[in-house]
């Protein structure tokens, strides 16, 4: 228990005026001694929840704490904000309707409406997949604040799923920063031969992503009458979403 309370001591010790700390100034800060905390810190950084930078000798807080922080209160607020327009787009559309966050460095399904055709696309809450397939994962990925994107990137291992998937890590940024200039990003084909997906970005009160909103059918249903509807209609949804839950906060 000594151990646990310790490493949440050292979490605790970074605040906005001490983004960055060495070893002597957690020491300095917390009266743990030098071995106990360079154990502590070595575990905590190797869970991703501290980083080191090693010219400098200090730590800063993980890309592990900006998703955990990102995961309060959004899966089961957010849902419930979301439902009612998810269930909205999908009587308009007929398609099926996905909200995704991140978690554990990959895309996470947490909210899904069926579509109402008989030919439809089919998903569960709770689903993985990784961050450089799909569109509503690459809307997750395009609109994070670029450090974070640019660790996320770093650390990938591009697997290709269907033979449509981005596997070169510089066509993706390339893809990413097209999705950030036009605010939606489409997929066809990259994680399920057959499916085509619009979607767009949730942001909070503050205009951090928190979300994505995805539109998921089979490709035959997409053409040249329907794909800019389907454009305007998912980040219409997704601005409808990200008002009302900024405003939650207020």
């Amino acid at each position: 228990m000594q151990t646990i309370h310790r490493a949440i001591q050292v979490l605790k010790a970074f605040t906005f005026e001490n983004r960055e700390l060495s070893l002597a100034d957690l020491h300095k800060k917390l009266g743990i001694s030098k071995s106990s905390l360079q154990r502590i810190l070595k575990t905590l950084s190797a869970e991703g929840l501290l980083e080191r930078d090693e010219k400098q000798k200090s730590y800063k807080l993980g890309l592990e704490l900006y998703f955990l922080g990102q995961l309060v209160g959004v899966n089961s607020h957010l849902l419930s904000i979301a439902k009612p327009y998810m269930e909205k787009l999908s009587n308009e559309t007929g398609e099926s309707i996905t909200l995704n966050i991140i978690h554990d460095k990959k895309r996470k399904c947490i909210g899904y409406v069926q579509g109402k055709h008989e030919l439809t696309t089919f998903t569960h809450i709770g689903h993985y997949s990784p961050l450089y397939a799909g569109a509503s994962a690459k809307v997750l990925l395009a609109f994070l604040p670029d450090q974070l994107r640019d660790q996320l990137l770093n650390e990938m291992e591009f697997v290709s799923i269907t033979a449509n998937t981005i596997v070169d890590k510089n066509n993706l940024r390339s893809e990413l920063l097209k999705i950030r200039e036009q605010g939606y990003a489409t997929s066809e084909g990259e994680r399920v031969l057959g499916a085509f997906s619009f979607c767009a970005p949730i942001t909070n009160h503050v205009n951090e992503i928190v979300a994505s909103l995805s539109i998921t059918m089979p490709v035959i249903r997409v053409g040249n009458d329907t794909y800019e509807d389907y454009v305007n209609l998912i980040k219409d949804y997704a601005r409808q979403i990200s008002t009302h839950y900024a405003k939650s906060f207020r």
